[in-house]
């Protein structure tokens, strides 16, 4: 699973950017970020910070590094949304050391509580990826410390409250968990696709443990909602693909037969296209019967959310939403990985009835 480490970093980037889990309506609250009013017009600065932004969204973090730091020294090292730039870029790149000395420059750029809210999430959370997979106890304690100062700083920073929330989990206090996941799901917007997470996480704080897909909810060609976690009890297989993909093309038939040797068990698939032509993409779909849900990523944002570069892409999720698998390219045994998750999620649906049908009697 070469990918799962950056898919995790992902799934921060997604949560942060939802404007309802927290960073925008703190900002808001704030009144925006420093007087910019020195240097905001100075070409050189625009320059550098549009051409830092584009690298960014290029994958380019190495890049955009340099030019964030370059409008930040035109700026006089004063200038909140160049260290925020700087700040992504050092995550995005892995440089977790860099981002958490970004943070701390943040924090001190500014005296309102809403905009040090912001500075400390990010730090917590740059605290948590340098320690890895399985951070030392000290490495959770010092990011639940800024978790926590972000809350009182701001109380509504959503995504420092859900951050806190894992974090307590990992450091085995689940009721601490519990309550901030509640918390959490109670905040959070109706249209908020991080609120149902939020919400089986308080229901069972250790799910949050597992490796996990980026929370997203799509509206699919025939008009339905798709939630990944609204899919409980079943198994997720998302196709990441294109019309004008030969790999893809060839990868087809094997996922129409997916489609109908698992008709009718808990398996769902969602396949993810790359397409930007709409009406291409519809005919191809019309004409290949591909009856599964399907939605047209056009501007990359849900690839980019999973940190896909290359199609085909598989992701496989099973019945408690962990991700279990990653395939890239053509030649990939889906149909093996899945199998064995259907077949467990198939007695569990049979056990649930059963339990069920028992209760009733009595």
């Amino acid at each position: 699973m070469p990918q799962l480490r950056s898919l995790l970093a992902a799934s921060i980037v997604l949560i942060l950017a939802l404007p309802s889990f927290g960073q925008s309506s703190a900002k808001t609250a704030a009144g925006g970020p420093t007087d910019a009013s020195s240097y905001a017009n100075n070409p050189k600065f625009v320059e550098a910070m549009r051409d830092g932004k584009i690298l960014l969204r290029e994958r380019k973090p190495q890049f955009a590094k340099d030019e964030f730091n370059k409008a930040n020294k035109i700026a006089g090292g004063s200038c909140w949304d160049c260290l925020d730039g700087l700040y992504s870029a050092q995550f995005a790149e892995g440089d977790y050391k860099g981002a958490i000395e970004t943070a701390t420059k943040m924090e001190g750029l500014t005296s309102s509580p809403a905009l040090k809210s912001i500075a400390e999430f990010r730090r917590g959370n740059a605290i948590l990826a340098k320690g890895g997979d399985k951070p030392k106890p000290e490495v959770l304690q010092e990011a639940h410390g800024d978790f926590q100062e972000a809350l009182t700083n701001y109380p509504k920073n959503l995504p420092a409250m859900f951050r806190d929330g894992e974090t307590l989990a990992r450091m085995g206090k689940l009721d601490e968990a519990k309550t901030c996941f509640t918390q959490c799901a109670t905040l959070a917007q109706p249209t908020d696709p991080a609120r149902l997470r939020a919400e089986h996480f308080a229901e069972d704080p250790m799910l949050s443990l597992k490796k996990r897909a980026p929370a997203f909810e799509v509206t699919a060609l025939d008009g339905t909602r798709f939630n990944l976690d609204a899919m409980g009890g079943r198994v997720v297989l998302i196709d990441f693909w294109a019309t004008w993909c030969g790999p893809c093309n060839e990868e087809l038939p094997h996922v129409k037969k997916i489609a109908k040797e698992f008709a009718g068990e808990p398996l769902v698939i969602i396949s993810v296209s790359w397409d930007s032509d709409d009406a291409k993409w519809r005919q191809f779909i019309q004409q290949n019967e591909m009856t599964w849900v399907q939605y047209r990523d056009a501007d990359h944002s849900l690839s980019n959310a999973f940190g896909v570069q290359a199609i085909p892409h598989y992701f496989v999720i099973d019945t408690d939403g962990g991700l279990t698998t990653e395939m890239v390219g053509s030649g990939s045994d889906v149909e093996g990985r899945l199998k064995k998750l259907v077949a467990k999620a198939r007695e569990a649906q049979k056990q649930r009835v059963e339990t069920a049908a028992a209760s009733g009697g009595q």
